[in-house]
């Protein structure tokens, strides 16, 4: 029979994944691996990333309503209960769309991930799963995942609207490396989604682009930061299936300085939220301030220490991407601690 990940043969060779899983998911029954990989469940750093400007919108959100707590709905609706509810129902819906997102990816992407070294394994690539059964499983996790958008109420409506406006960027991404040389920039806009539902989820249509609309910046500059010294992983096997990415634009010369540039990008834009959420000033809010400085920090590090031609060194450096996240999110919620 086909030798792949997740058949047990006497080559050990064979069962080696040419993605190596980070989470074990060896609790699950031998019959549901080959979905945990398709879902990415092994890998859960795209959830993470994900997850992450959920947090920081749901965070930047409930700004206001510290400020207003001497009204008495303000102060229920600004309890440390009702945010942590509201954090995990993002986390799950992350978790959840993650994997549908993946699935999607490999759904288009099997015959072009069959000829990548890093993605042959796949189990659509691998032929381990059939194009029917990743149906099926797909519109399991788009269940799901409505299940938690129209938990998030007060606003179910609003979180509706704004929920469905992401996919046709969900459904267009795995696309975008066949027709533009800056695919990386489109995941950004998909990936960073979260940055406006948090707020939405809060306040409802009544959003403040002058914080939500830097607070997604900041994040489409952070992916093209992750991105694209990941797509440095696969330049080699991009280049001769005529795939694009930003590292193939960037190039080896230009990836460096281009990062640098979207990493003050980025800080920026997470400055001028947190000054317009009603931080004031760097002295007002040391710890916001200082907080995003050094999320800018890291990113700065994950550059000038990115060997652009090492595997390994590159997906360090796209792991500790979760490492930026829970400083920025750490950021917005000192910033609150300092206005009660």
């Amino acid at each position: 029979h086909q030798n792949h990940p997740y058949t047990i043969t006497k080559d050990t060779n064979n069962m080696k994944p040419s993605e190596p899983s980070i989470h074990n998911i060896s609790y699950l029954p031998p019959s549901l691996h080959p979905y945990a990989h398709l879902a990415r469940l092994d890998k859960p750093i795209g959830t993470m990333l994900l997850l992450h400007p959920c947090l920081w919108s749901t965070a930047l959100a409930y700004t206001p309503l510290l400020s207003n707590a001497t009204v008495a709905t303000s102060a229920a609706s600004a309890s440390p209960l009702a945010f942590t509810i509201l954090c995990t129902k993002f986390a799950v819906g992350s978790f959840i769309m993650r994997g549908a997102g993946c699935t999607i990816n490999d759904m288009w992407d099997a015959k072009y991930d069959k000829q990548v070294t890093r993605t042959k394994s796949r189990p659509l690539a691998s032929g381990v799963l059939s194009y029917n059964q990743a149906w099926v499983f797909l519109s399991a996790q788009l269940t799901a995942g409505l299940a938690v958008l129209l938990s998030l109420e007060p606003h179910l409506q609003d979180c509706f609207i704004w929920g469905a406006a992401s996919l046709p960027l969900v459904g267009m991404y795995p696309l975008m490396k066949r027709y533009t040389n800056y695919p990386q920039l489109v995941l950004g806009l998909t990936f960073n989604w979260g940055a406006i539902m948090g707020w939405v989820a809060v306040h409802g249509n009544n959003v403040d682009w002058s914080v939500v609309g830097p607070l997604y910046a900041s994040g489409v500059c952070w992916t093209l930061i992750y991105d694209t010294l990941y797509a440095h992983q696969d330049k080699a096997d991009d280049a001769k299936l005529g795939l694009k990415s930003t590292a193939l634009t960037f190039g080896e010369d230009g990836t460096k300085p281009v990062l640098t540039a979207l990493t003050g990008a980025a800080w920026g834009c997470w400055m001028l939220a947190g000054h317009n959420v009603g931080f004031g000033d760097v002295l007002d809010a040391p710890l916001y301030y200082g907080g995003v400085s050094a999320a800018a920090a890291h990113l700065l590090w994950q550059v000038y220490t990115a060997d652009l031609n090492n595997v390994e060194n590159l997906a360090h450096r796209f792991r500790s991407n979760n490492t930026v996240g829970w400083i920025v999110f750490a950021s917005c919620v000192g910033g609150n601690l300092m206005m009660i």
